[in-house]
């Protein structure tokens, strides 16, 4: 079994929820397994830690849960249409992997939680590309092959999957967010298997 790793940082639970649909894409692809992980909060108070295991959820993810895995799959809620500074800061710290060139060819995805439908979904997964590039990995939308990118009213764009959680978060996935978030994991998978 190869590994996809899904690295995620949520705080309202919808990235977290997102993870899991990409996860059962994965799982959907013969001989590949998800692996999820996430990244701890980031605090304006140097004297804060975190336990070396989350409370709830998955564990937290490390440089070897990034060199072993066979694909990447990426999710954080925007932050003014960036990702959230845990998960730069988690990539600010790859370095020893760049140098390596630990992640070049492996194929990676994008998703992205937002409060609102114009709250800077495109721009987030293009600000999650970024360190993935720089890595040299090969990074995978989703094809308009997927009929759900037409019809959606809330989530979903070529870039990677996408939700609009609402003002309050508390919106759950529609219908077709878990599947683009279903198709966006399996086509990493795929791809990884045939790059194998």
């Amino acid at each position: 079994m190869a590994d996809i790793l899904v690295l995620y940082y949520s705080v309202h639970g919808n990235v977290a929820a997102m993870a899991k649909q990409v996860a059962r894409g994965i799982e959907q692809v013969p001989a590949m397994q998800a692996r999820l992980r996430t990244v701890s909060a980031v605090s304006s108070t140097a004297e804060a830690t975190s336990p070396a295991i989350p409370d709830t959820g998955a564990p937290y993810a490390t440089l070897d849960d990034l060199s072993e895995c066979a694909g990447l799959v990426v999710g954080s809620p925007t932050r003014f249409g960036n990702m959230a500074a845990a998960l730069k800061y988690f990539f600010d710290g790859t370095s020893a992997l760049w140098l390596k060139g630990s992640l070049i060819g492996k194929p990676a995805g994008v998703f992205t939680s937002t409060a609102s439908l114009h709250g800077g979904q495109e721009s987030t997964l293009l600000s999650i590309m970024l360190p993935l590039l720089h890595h040299g990995m090969l990074i995978t939308g989703i094809p308009y092959s997927e009929k759900d990118l037409i019809s959606t009213q809330t989530g979903g764009t070529p870039y990677g999957a996408s939700h609009v959680a609402g003002p309050n978060s508390d919106h759950p996935l529609t219908e077709e967010e878990k599947r683009l978030c279903t198709a966006l994991g399996k086509r990493v998978a795929e791809i990884a298997k045939q790059l194998a």
